[in-house]
């Protein structure tokens, strides 16, 4: 596990690519003399520089370094004085220059020149300048230099920098995608999503501050592994390192008290608009700050805001603000607020904040609709600031409602439960008993892990209340919701007969929220019965529905990540894996901004699944472990699920321990349900620790569970397993009957099944070719190696070879997955499924007793079936056939 100690000082080098190759091909191409590398401090300059300094050597170049300081300018030639030669005599420049000149240009050629790196350019002094010009003219010097992004004016940086000889490469911050690699690399381990978020926006992609950032929050104690997963503790500042605060205060040292004083604005009060802070200050102050690149100014609408330029430095500057002049500003910029009408929407959120840290207190009902903004946007920490303020006189239904809704996503079910069942008691209207209905049943399934009866009877309460049509059926497409989740999903759909086959009309925002629940509900459920063609239909519906209101001005759809969950859902059952990715993916990042609470859960299951039967074990292993850190404070439904994913995909890594802690948390919960599905994690346990029997006997009987318990698509995943494992000929007639009712991933299973079962080499290489255009790789990669076996054995090599480099090329999209077929390619002959079995527990190191006395049977039978093996694989000693195997898996 990594500590603020252990994380290197000097991190891997990460989305410099581009510049990397511009600096290669400029060291190649004579016609350049210099490479500049301009940003602004910190993102990682020097970093560059070196890397390809190392470059210039690797390639046969010279090289040397010097470093330009305020100091060393104020002698002529003291940054560089150590380069020149003997023999030059600075006393008299111009003579002195001409030596230097002459002794270097003898020394170094265009094929090998001395490649000089100089940070900070921009100090450095005249004299130096115009030598290093020279220089660089005779070629014998490139000239490789980094510059402050501000400095580009710089006497020094004008000398070096003109002309089309010299490259300019204007380094920017990294992007989200590569802030997670480098993190990723740091600390040697998955990091959550969110803590990637947060990381990368308080450093904004800077990798000097997010390299302080982590070492901080790992110092303190905030950024901690469960074992799976690195992740920032929640609703916590991030702690700033006093090097990093150093850096801050350096940077903002030559600040003028006038012009500090609008930091402090904006530091305490986030984006100002810049009319109000022109008319105190004036235009002057925010331009000088503007061009020190301390601040900018971005419009929203018809407003243009001033705000830090930096996320750091509302951490830093704070701390320097005495307490009087920080009421004192927060009291300005509230009543500047009031004066100018609070119209925006957001102006809500900041006159709350502003009231409630100048003075304490502030009106309820502003409180009611800052903390209503709050939530829309995800900040359920912050609601509850707000809701918390209000005085309990004041705590109307709107406010009890929206208080136990927040309590409910910030995972305090109990106290949602108790807070929703005053709401329910203040609830005058059908209208608002519907409310209060839906948000407790949602509190006690997904966060309290209530069972179906108590989630139920909740819904059903309402009824004494809801009398019209319209109410009804929100609480019926209620129930089949609750139902479908607990994994009822043939009743479920039976709840729906009589759905609206049209969507309801434009401007019935209440009909359009239940008719898309209703829509995803039964998605869902038919996706999960084997249905997926006619389960994307649905789900597609819905998610159109979501996208037209937020196009007509009607805001985000409560529904829509449903709808999404059960697009994934459902286009992963029809065997699109790789759309099915894509779309998910799109609604975690998309333009209306990642989900948050039980919503990016109820996104990120289905993902995982998704990378699960598509073969990507690490990627489904991040999404488990992140929805089991998400759910662990509360028993929400989809943890057993999670837990029994996060061990099938430690286990298909070969992470037998993983597996298994995995199993024993979820071992350990008293979930309200537990599905089929689940037991896949144990079987693939079993095949870890080299107890195929076992697990086929698991998936067994979970198959046949899943069979009496109508869930067609998991008992169609348990018995496609189950066939590779050597289970084919038992599993291939069920299959077939499932792929009548179901879509194109079904029948490609029940082919494979069909296919191994017969031993049909012609049938595997054409599933294994189905399966690679859905984007199952590791079932193309299986059936695959499987056919390729199977040619060889029957003395086709040709073929063999061809079904050979399919299965490789697919498995090397699998994320380092170890299944028994694969550790088993490439025998001379087939080897059997008890052959398999005992090759693998034999080249873990188990001696022959002890295999026998694992799969039950005698030591005489595993050393004749290990026999055969040798003959098969081509080796002849326990040593070669370890060798042989771990060659063979990926």
């Amino acid at each position: 596990m990594a500590t603020a100690e252990v994380v290197p000082r000097r991190w891997s080098l990460v989305g410099r690519d581009a510049e990397l190759k511009a600096f290669e091909a400029a060291l190649d191409e004579t016609g350049y003399s210099g490479f500049l590398i301009f940003g602004e401090p910190g993102v990682g300059k020097t970093r560059l520089a070196e890397e390809c300094l190392a470059v210039a050597g690797l390639r046969g170049h010279a090289v040397g370094r010097a470093a330009a300081t305020g100091a060393a300018a104020e002698i002529p030639l003291g940054a560089i004085a150590h380069l020149l030669p003997d023999g030059v005599d600075l006393s008299h420049p111009v003579a002195g220059f001409a030596t230097a000149v002459r002794l270097m240009s003898r020394a170094y050629t265009a094929a090998a020149r001395l490649v000089l790196l100089i940070d900070d350019l921009h100090l450095l002094d005249s004299a130096s300048a115009l030598l290093l010009r020279q220089l660089m003219e005779t070629g014998a010097v490139f000239l490789l230099g980094t510059v402050h992004s501000d400095a580009s004016s710089a006497e020094s940086v004008v000398t070096l920098g003109r002309g089309d000889a010299v490259h300019h490469a204007d380094l920017v911050p990294l992007t989200w995608r590569e802030a997670n690699g480098l993190l990723q690399a740091a600390l040697a381990g998955h990091v959550h999503r969110e803590t990637v978020d947060r990381l990368h926006a308080a450093s904004g992609g800077n990798p000097l501050y997010l390299g302080e950032l982590v070492r901080g929050a790992l110092a303190e104690g905030r950024l901690a592994n469960d074992g799976e997963i690195w992740r920032l503790a929640a609703a916590e500042p991030l702690p700033v390192t006093r090097r990093l605060t150093d850096l801050i205060r350096h940077r903002l040292a030559a600040v003028a008290p006038r012009a500090r004083r609008v930091l402090d604005v904006l530091a305490l009060c986030g984006p100002v608009s810049v009319a109000d802070l022109e008319r105190e200050p004036g235009a002057e102050v925010l331009d000088e700050l503007e061009r020190a690149g301390l601040v900018t100014t971005v419009r929203e609408g018809r407003r243009v805001y001033a705000r830090l330029a930096h996320p750091l430095y509302a951490e830093v500057l704070p701390a320097d603000v005495t307490e009087p002049r920080r009421r004192e500003i927060l009291r300005e910029q509230a009543d500047r607020l009031e004066r100018t009408g609070a119209r925006r929407r957001e102006d809500a959120m900041r006159l709350a904040s502003y009231r409630l840290a100048g003075t304490g207190t502030a009106d309820p009902a502003l409180l009611l609709q800052a903390a209503r903004l709050a939530s829309y946007g995800g900040d359920h920490a912050g609601a509850l600031v707000f809701l918390r303020a209000i005085p309990g006189e004041d705590l109307t239904f709107p406010a009890l409602l929206l208080l136990g809704r927040t309590l409910s996503e910030a995972g305090r079910p109990q106290e949602a439960e108790d807070t929703l069942r005053r709401a329910d008691g203040a609830a005058a209207t059908e209208r608002r008993a519907l409310a209060v209905a839906l948000a407790r049943t949602h509190n006690l399934m997904w966060c309290r892990g209530a069972a179906r009866e108590e989630a139920v009877a909740a819904n059903d309460a309402a009824r004494d209340r809801v009398t019209s049509p319209a109410g009804l059926w929100v609480l019926r497409v209620n129930e089949a919701n609750i139902l479908s989740s607990l994994g009822y999903h043939a009743e479920s759909l039976g709840l729906l007969d009589g759905m609206p086959e049209e969507e309801p009309p434009a401007g019935d925002l209440a009909a359009a929220v239940t008719w898309t629940a209703a829509a995803a509900t039964r998605a869902s459920g038919l996706a999960f019965l084997g249905h997926g063609e006619e389960a994307v239909r649905w789900a597609e519906r819905a998610v159109a529905l979501c996208a037209k209101a937020k196009e007509e001005g009607r805001g985000h759809s409560p529904q829509e990540a449903a709808a999404r969950s059960a697009l994934v859902l459902a286009l992963t059952e029809s065997g699109r894996l790789e759309e099915a990715r894509a779309a998910g993916e799109h609604a975690c990042t998309g333009p209306a901004g990642a989900p948050t609470g039980w919503q990016r859960t109820l996104l990120a299951f289905p993902l995982a699944r998704n990378a699960w039967l598509a073969g990507r074990p690490a990627s489904a292993r991040r999404r488990y472990a992140e929805i089991v850190h998400d759910t662990r404070p509360q028993g929400v439904i989809i943890r057993p699920l999670a837990l029994a994913g996060l061990a099938a995909a430690a286990a298909l890594q070969g992470d037998v321990r993983a597996a298994e802690a995995a199993l024993a948390e979820h071992a350990g919960l008293a979930a309200p349900v537990h599905v089929p599905e689940e037991r896949l994690g144990e079987a693939w346990t079993h095949v870890a620790r080299g107890e195929q029997g076992e697990a086929r006997a698991v998936l067994r009987a979970a198959a046949a569970e899943a069979r009496e318990r109508g869930q067609f698509s998991s008992e169609a995943v348990l018995l496609t397993d189950l066939a590779r494992l050597g289970g084919a000929a038992e599993a291939a007639g069920r299959l077939a009957e499932l792929a009548r009712a179901g879509g194109p991933f079904t029948d490609a299973r029940a082919r494979l099944a069909a296919a191994l079962a017969s031993g049909d080499p012609d049938g595997l290489s054409a599933v294994a070719g189905d399966f690679d255009r859905m984007g199952a790789n590791l079932l193309a990669a299986e059936a695959a190696g499987a056919a390729a076996e199977l040619w060889r054995g029957s003395g086709h090599p040709r073929q063999a070879s061809a079904a050979a480099a399919r299965s490789a090329a697919n498995a090397a999209r699998c994320e380092g997955a170890r299944t028994p077929v694969l550790r088993t390619a490439g025998a001379a002959m087939p080897l059997t499924a008890r052959e398999k079995e005992v090759a693998i527990l034999a080249a873990e190191g188990l001696a022959s007793k002890d295999v026998a006395a694992k799969l039950t049977i005698s030591v005489r039978t595993v050393d004749n079936h290990l026999q055969r093996v040798y003959v098969k694989l081509g080796v002849s000693t326990r040593g070669e056939l370890a060798e042989r195997l771990g060659r063979t898996s990926v």
